[in-house]
């Protein structure tokens, strides 16, 4: 493969202007052709405008028929992905008293029911090659379900567990599955505000998050892992 060949195609959902954004450069630089899939069509085109290789695709990862069109789209305009970022999200707080069910059903299929979706769409032609990457970005409120966090924790729980499954399935037919526990506030415009005396390592950089998707997208075979769970050196754990 030459310097200037493409690598291969990676499909990223959720692509916001934080750790979507990110994953979206990193592939980028590293030679992919990469479908940014979110529902803010007008950020996507900004996206689309300032990243080299990266072309939008609007899509509610909610919605099963518009997700399949897009990825039909993907195919064609692009290739078939090599990779799948799932980095979608939903989320919420508040304790089970205060949460209404079609919000905790809301984050179910954002984080979990579309990873079953793509998994299905995107995994039989990796497993025909013999090759590619599933890789999601969560935290760790898939391990445990802290009281403000009963809206969301249920959904990434499952959503990992999941994937697991998923792993367990394609890992002997030589399709990595990765799953990447982000510890941490992430270092957003939002999450500043909301914590204007942090210090500035107090945050996880999304271009970091970005670094460690890419690293399981490329792990030799010899030495691939399903949980990773990343935080800054000063998180207390």
């Amino acid at each position: 493969m030459s310097s200037t060949e493409p690598r291969g195609v990676c499909l990223v959902t959720g692509v916001g202007p934080g750790t979507g954004a990110a994953i979206t450069r990193r592939f980028a630089a590293g030679r992919y052709r990469v479908a940014m899939l979110a529902r803010d069509a007008t950020r996507l085109a900004a996206l689309e405008a300032q990243i080299e290789g990266a072309t939008a695709f609007p899509c509610d990862v909610t919605d099963t028929e518009r997700l399949g069109a897009v990825v039909e789209a993907v195919r064609g305009q692009l290739g078939h992905p090599d990779v799948l970022v799932h980095n979608a999200v939903g989320g919420a707080f508040g304790d089970f008293l205060d949460i209404d069910a079609e919000v905790l059903e809301r984050n179910f299929q954002v984080n979990t029911l579309a990873l079953l979706h793509l998994g299905k769409m995107l995994a039989p032609a990796m497993v025909e090659r013999g090759a590619g990457a599933i890789v999601c970005t969560g935290n760790t409120s898939a391990y445990r379900g802290k009281p403000a966090f009963a809206g969301f924790a249920p959904t990434k729980a499952a959503q990992r567990i999941l994937a697991e499954s998923m792993a367990r399935a394609l890992g002997p037919q030589g399709v990595h599955v990765g799953y990447v526990a982000i510890d941490a506030v992430i270092d957003l415009e939002w999450t500043r505000r909301r914590n204007p005396d942090a210090p500035d390592d107090y945050y996880c950089k999304p271009d970091d998050i970005a670094g460690e998707v890419w690293h399981l997208a490329h792990q030799p075979r010899s030495a691939w892992t399903f949980d990773a769970v990343i935080r800054p050196f000063g998180e207390n754990w």
